[in-house]
């Protein structure tokens, strides 16, 4: 496949946002993964714990809802770049977290940011694809969650035994700063919309089914 077609292009973004989808997943968990380490390092309680993943699930229901109102505003390109870059930048900070209260802030940001993903991801299947086919490019990007889920639960605890849990982080961080050079690559600044198309094909199957009756008439 090459970027010289729509065609072929709407394909090679689906595969950015499996991506960002499974980057997107790989943050979340990292904390999850780890939780028995810091809450040893640290003294967490179950209290604790329950306060710092519970931050993490308010931000995120929330930016569901208001997430694709800011898409619509800032459009698909900027406005995933922008929830990409401000998730990856809240993990790698959270390498320096060291209390219950900081960890806890950190992942209500991570909220906010990573609750853009979903919302992104389908508007941009919404732009590319037209109906028929948009089943199948949901299916594609949303399997990244399950990829990021199983790639988080291996990778984690090699990088947390090897370089330390801080560096652990760092690293899912910076795979979102990657990520960002293919999707602008991959992503044009004016997308194809196929809503007209949709629409005009559904003009013509109204007219066919008139065909019948004006048969009748004659």
């Amino acid at each position: 496949m090459t970027l010289s077609t729509p065609n072929s292009r709407r394909w090679w973004i689906v595969l950015a946002l499996c991506l960002s989808t499974i980057i997107n997943y790989i943050n979340r968990q990292t904390f999850s993964v780890l939780a028995p380490v810091l809450s040893k390092e640290f003294h967490f309680s179950h209290g604790d714990l329950s306060k710092i993943f519970g931050a993490f699930q308010f931000s995120y229901a929330c930016t569901w809802l208001v997430g694709g109102v800011i898409l619509d505003l800032v459009g698909t390109r900027l406005g995933l770049s922008l929830a990409v870059v401000w998730w990856s930048i809240v993990s790698m900070v959270t390498s320096f977290a060291n209390s219950v209260a900081s960890f806890a802030t950190l992942r209500f940001l991570l909220g906010i940011g990573e609750g853009f993903n979903w919302p992104g991801a389908s508007k941009a299947v919404a732009e590319w694809f037209p109906s028929r086919e948009r089943g199948l490019a949901v299916a594609i990007f949303d399997s990244g969650s399950r990829l990021g889920g199983a790639l988080a639960a291996f990778a984690i605890p090699w990088i947390t035994f090897h370089l330390g849990w801080r560096f652990a982080f760092t690293a899912s961080g910076l795979l979102g700063i990657a990520w960002l050079v293919v999707w602008l690559a991959v992503y044009p600044r004016t997308p194809r919309v196929v809503s007209c198309e949709d629409r005009s094909q559904g003009t013509l199957q109204r007219l066919a089914s008139l065909l019948p009756l004006l048969k009748r008439s004659e």
